[in-house]
């Protein structure tokens, strides 16, 4: 069966490529890393590939407010060209981390409202950079391909950001959650969703820690799931009897998908 190929997007900055290279290559995918000057000089080009990555990092620094100027970048130059691909039925767009700021930031997420804001990610309730391990709850309802089999699961993640704050109008709020667009949220020891600290790393509202759009096929997260596709990464590997690589079934779900198309 045909590798789907998938675009590593790289620019000044992101520095979690590498792993989302990885990431998809275990998974059984064909990654490329393709920096953004190569699209914008048509090196490279959207229809060439099935899956865009928006990588982890700090794109041109964070300059203004995080993800902001990448965001700027795709929506001026490349609209078409993302409306296009998103439109397409063997399409993926993921974004982790800074891809998810930068998803919000184009209006791709939640709505697919390019150039539009719906919602934001915005400062940690703590007042600065949060790096820890996190429960996450993945949602039973959501209808996304990215998260099949796997509802409900409780699963670990590392998050490593300072602005990750998820923040809407309580009409945008309710709108996400009547159509089923949370696809994780930050819970307890319970398993039950939390605002507080630090289970909660940075206050997001709903304890929303990753959103889809209304096709579940655009999908953006805070955790870093890329960093969790080998037992060894997990920081307590050795004192645990069994470790699972809970990180690694969202890209086989993505390759899968793609493949299914």
């Amino acid at each position: 069966m045909k590798k789907p190929n998938v675009m590593i997007l790289r620019t000044e900055g992101t520095n979690c490529d590498e792993e989302a290279f990885f990431a998809f290559e275990k998974a059984g995918g064909n990654p490329k890393m393709v920096h953004i000057n190569d699209l914008r000089n048509k090196k490279e080009s959207f229809d060439n590939f099935n899956v865009l990555v928006l990588p982890g990092g700090f794109a041109y620094g964070d300059d203004v407010v995080s993800g902001k100027i990448l965001a700027v970048e795709l929506t001026s130059f490349f609209e078409k060209e993302l409306k296009k691909f998103i439109e397409r039925k063997d399409t993926v767009v993921i974004g982790i981390c800074n891809g998810f700021q930068v998803l919000v930031r184009t209006g791709l997420l939640p709505f697919r409202n390019i150039g539009e804001m719906d919602a934001t990610l915005t400062n940690n309730d703590s007042g600065h950079f949060e790096c820890r391990w996190i429960h996450l709850k993945i949602e039973e309802n959501s209808k996304s391909p990215i998260l099949k089999n796997i509802g409900g699961q409780i699963v670990s993640y590392q998050v490593a950001h300072g602005e990750g704050k998820f923040y809407a109008t309580d009409a945008v709020m309710d709108k996400i959650e009547k159509e089923g667009l949370v696809a994780l949220r930050y819970v307890d020891e319970s398993g039950n969703p939390t605002q507080n600290y630090p289970e909660n790393p940075n206050g997001a509202l709903h304890a929303i820690a990753g959103i889809t759009d209304p096709t579940g096929r655009i999908f953006g997260l805070m955790p870093h799931p890329e960093r969790f596709v080998l037992e060894e990464q997990h920081p307590n590997f050795k004192r645990m009897k069994k470790v699972t690589p809970q990180g690694l079934p969202i890209f086989e779900n993505i390759i899968t998908f793609i493949q299914s198309q």
